[in-house]
């Protein structure tokens, strides 16, 4: 089991691991979120494409 006390440092590693990962987190749900609006613009100009110019 790998030592996770960190004695005078932990203070300072375990913040800037979470804040870390928070920042990761929120950069992933923003891309997903953008993601689905991206798909969903698509889908709408598409069906707003008159049929003879889809191909």
């Amino acid at each position: 089991m790998p030592d996770l006390d960190m004695s005078p440092y932990g203070a300072f590693v375990w913040p800037a691991w979470a804040i870390s990962a928070v920042v990761l987190g929120a950069l992933a749900a923003r891309a997903l979120l953008a993601a689905r609006r991206w798909s969903a613009e698509l889908k709408r100009l598409e069906a707003d494409q008159p049929a003879e110019d889809r191909r």
